[in-house]
């Protein structure tokens, strides 16, 4: 299957080279590009990609308000596109307002060309881009630096069975599912069906919101260790 992939930045030069990139690839095909997060909005509506790569600071409309438009639209619009955000920083205020709105994860701009390609194939593939333990100390950075309310997330773990709270605690703690696996004594299959049945409650779109979500739960804290 052919990823189909927009690409949302104010530098031609990096659209460009993006492109090139990218569209050498077997498995991938860019089907649009845009200068600014207004004009991603409309392109990502009318050629219905699989990811947008959405650079964070740009003219017109920056990226956070751009990822926010295309992952929750109005009503009528069906398609939601998988979010990678650009940025030059590897730490960014944005990159984590992006994760709450359901972006999939974030990619520094001079990431090495190996890490681009497998990051779109990554979030294409409906995983959070960042690997656990990556994901883990950058949510928790944010989170203990502006810690959110926590009484909405609380009440919404009491629809969870135990066994998915387990999960998903190890989850924010940056366990792979083979170590959450090893971790319960269970086949990391039956990782996956729990991993699945705890986004669908919570209703979260993918690993790197069920971090955010545990945290600002209080079910795990900054610091917290498996």
């Amino acid at each position: 299957m052919t990823i189909r992939v927009v690409i949302v930045d104010d530098q031609a030069m990096v659209r460009a080279g993006f492109a090139a990139l990218l569209s050498a690839q077997a498995d991938i095909d860019v089907v649009g590009e845009a200068p600014d997060g207004r004009q991603g909005v409309r392109v990502s509506r009318s050629t219905h990609p699989d990811v947008v790569l959405m650079d964070v600071r740009m003219p017109e409309m920056d990226g956070l308000t751009a990822a926010r438009e295309i992952l929750d639209p109005p009503p009528g619009v069906v398609h939601l596109p998988k979010v990678l955000m650009l940025t030059t920083f590897d730490i960014d205020d944005y990159v984590y307002e992006a994760l709450r709105a359901g972006a999939s994860g974030f990619l520094l701009k001079d990431a090495p060309p190996a890490d681009l390609i497998a990051a779109v194939r990554v979030v294409a593939s409906g995983e959070a881009l960042l690997a656990p333990s990556v994901t883990r100390r950058l949510i928790a950075d944010f989170v203990q630096q502006r810690p959110a309310p926590r009484k909405d997330p609380a009440l919404r773990l009491n629809g969870l069975t135990p066994r998915e709270t387990e999960v998903l605690e190890l989850i924010a703690r940056g366990l792979s599912n083979q170590e959450i696996a090893g971790h319960l004594v269970l086949a990391e299959q039956t990782v996956k069906t729990h991993i699945g049945r705890v986004l669908a409650k919570l209703d979260l779109r993918d690993r790197a919101q069920a971090v955010i979500f545990a945290y600002e739960a209080g079910l795990v804290r900054p610091g917290d260790s498996a």
